[in-house]
């Protein structure tokens, strides 16, 4: 199984170690599904995780850390073209265009992506942890 994890799951990840985005960032680092990343996903991470609010909280280091992780053990795809506007955030477009490209559920807490489940691959990081419990 193959997914994406959006920014929003991973800096939850780094927020809340017992939280289910961090329990599929293990699960991940585990085996049980590829995550898929690209430059344009982990250059949006970085800079969020720059933020002053999240700085404070996710100290640089450890910020970095995670982010060469991702680059390192992660299967970095190209970003694909975007090309059709989907999400209600023109912004998240690359993420759907990469999962498509890459055939891989988007996880994601991000309810204008949340709201297209119904035509696409797209969970929530519980949905998706119960996903793979099931598989």
């Amino acid at each position: 199984m193959r997914a994406v994890l959006d920014p929003n799951i991973l800096i939850a990840a780094l927020l809340s170690p017992s939280g289910a985005p961090a329990q599929l960032v293990n699960r991940w680092l585990s085996g049980a599904f590829e995550l898929l990343v690209s430059d344009g996903l982990l250059n949006e991470l970085e800079r969020a995780l720059a933020y002053p609010k999240l700085r404070r909280r996710v100290p640089e280091d450890d910020a970095a850390e995670f982010v060469s992780l991702l680059r390192l053990a992660a299967v970095v795809a190209p970003d694909p073209s975007t090309g059709t506007h989907r999400s209600a955030d023109a912004g998240d477009d690359y993420l759907l265009a990469l999962a498509e490209h890459e055939r891989a559920v988007l996880v994601s807490g991000d309810r204008h992506l949340l709201d297209l489940a119904d035509r696409l691959p797209i969970q929530t990081a519980h949905a998706f942890l119960n996903r793979l419990a099931d598989a």
